[in-house]
């Protein structure tokens, strides 16, 4: 066929030469390669396969191709202990969730704090703590949080033992996982979990994943008005400090540093009676020194911090009812002004609340922090730091050393520099949670 013959052929009634139809040409063109792309790589969007509603999620720690189903669900056991501790948990049964492409049914919390009582635990629902469709929206394409009410009930449940034990390994724990994921559990609408607090379960994640889910998990507004509340008196008291001090100094200088928020240090003071025996049993297993800290040895690194400017309020983020030590606001170096929650005049706030709720207004108030300053054996301690090194990274920032930056963080149980605590910044590429989740002494800036 000459070349004369293809200027006479038609495509819908034009002519192939024709501007319009040109158009339309690659219009048509275009449709196709779509429609050939997402055959060949599904994951691009919420499609239907086979009657499954999937929603693709691109993976933090592979290049696999991973899937939320939609109409498949995972079902775990409650979830207790400390704040912390849960939160950890959640993650891990998100991330369980993630990995057998299910929708995370949304689990109960413990809203009370009892390690073997388990009796007395008080369950309290996913979203009376944390946002439920803001913690869908921020980890949309990752995670997913479902609620029963979604449930079609078609099927019956399919329980799943959760193995435990020495013999019990991180493979066969994994080799479960993929076996469970498989097709020929997809006629199980609700694949329930029983067993081990996912706290307990094994570890398959690196640290970016589990920061992934918790940066998506805010607090309820009933919660963070509360800490708005304290973090205010904090401030507000630091104010009057500040303006005390600065009395025979320049009016207009005071007026213009009084507009500004007052800073403030927060320390997480682990010296209560069942820690330091908790602590000490840990050193000895451990062959690790650097785990305990007294009060006398927190108040002098604290007060050896380069570059802190004084007067300061030191927030005491501490256990009241398990304070073996009442003289905990004494001793401090000359410029540093220790408050705790009696002082500060806020008891009332967190009187009112159960435990869960109380360490989550006080985990606000260390997070939003100018400085912290924490245990880095205490889980509570470590979150705190793994949030305020993640505010870091989104401001360009991947160290700490020797430089002052916004959100820094220190260990007073270790060493530092000008025999201060440690500067802290959390490895985001350590293959596990495991140094956050248990404690580590390997920390740097």
């Amino acid at each position: 066929m000459d070349l004369s013959s293809y200027k006479r052929l038609r495509f819908f009634g034009c002519h192939l030469n024709s501007m319009a139809c040109k158009c339309v040409a690659l219009f048509v063109i275009a449709l196709v390669f779509r429609a050939a792309l997402l055959s060949t790589f599904p994951g691009l969007g919420e499609v239907v396969q086979n009657g499954i509603v999937v929603t693709h999620k691109g993976s933090l720690s592979s290049n696999l191709e991973l899937w939320t189903r939609k109409d498949k669900y995972l079902e775990v056991p409650q979830i207790v202990w400390g704040l912390n501790n849960q939160k950890i948990a959640f993650a891990r049964a998100c991330l369980t969730a993630r990995m057998m492409n299910r929708t995370l049914l949304m689990p109960s919390l413990s809203a009370s704090l009892f390690y073997k009582e388990i009796d007395l635990l008080q369950p309290i629902s996913f979203d009376k703590v944390f946002q439920f469709e803001q913690f869908n929206s921020l980890c949309d394409g990752f995670v997913r949080l479902g609620r029963y009410s979604d449930l079609l009930n078609r099927t019956q449940v399919f329980e799943l033992q959760k193995g435990s034990g020495r013999k019990w390994t991180t493979e066969r724990d994994l080799d479960q996982l993929r076996e469970f994921s498989g097709e020929q559990y997809d006629a199980y609408e609700v694949i329930r979990i029983v067993g081990k607090n996912p706290f307990l379960w094994h570890d398959h994640w690196p640290v970016k994943d589990y920061a992934k889910v918790f940066d998506c998990l805010v607090l309820v507004e009933e919660i963070l008005k509360e800490a708005d509340k304290v973090v205010s008196k904090i401030r507000e008291m630091g104010r009057k400090i500040r303006n005390k001090a600065q009395f025979s100094q320049d009016t207009s200088n005071s007026k213009s540093l009084s507009s500004l928020p007052m800073p403030y240090v927060a320390v997480h003071m682990r010296i209560e009676k069942d820690w330091m025996i908790h602590c000490k049993k840990l050193e000895q297993r451990s062959n690790i020194s650097q785990i305990c800290s007294s009060k006398e040895e927190i108040m002098e690194r604290v007060g050896n911090i380069v570059g802190l400017k004084t007067p300061m309020i030191v927030y005491l983020a501490v256990a009241d009812s398990l304070l073996e030590d009442n003289l905990i606001l004494n001793g401090w170096k000359e410029g540093l002004l220790p408050i705790e929650k009696k002082k500060l005049g806020v008891m009332g706030i967190y009187k009112k609340y159960p435990y869960l709720f109380q360490s989550a207004i006080d985990y606000e108030v260390c997070l939003r922090a100018n400085i912290f300053v924490g245990n880095s054996f205490s889980t509570f301690s470590s979150l705190i730091a793994l949030e305020r090194t993640m505010k870091m990274n989104k401001m360009d920032i991947t160290t700490s050393c020797g430089i002052d930056v916004t959100w820094p963080s220190y260990a007073y149980n270790i060493l530092g520099e000008s025999n201060g605590p440690q500067r802290w910044m959390t490895n985001m590429s350590h293959s596990s949670l495991r140094a956050i989740s248990y404690g580590t002494e390997n920390i740097s800036c």
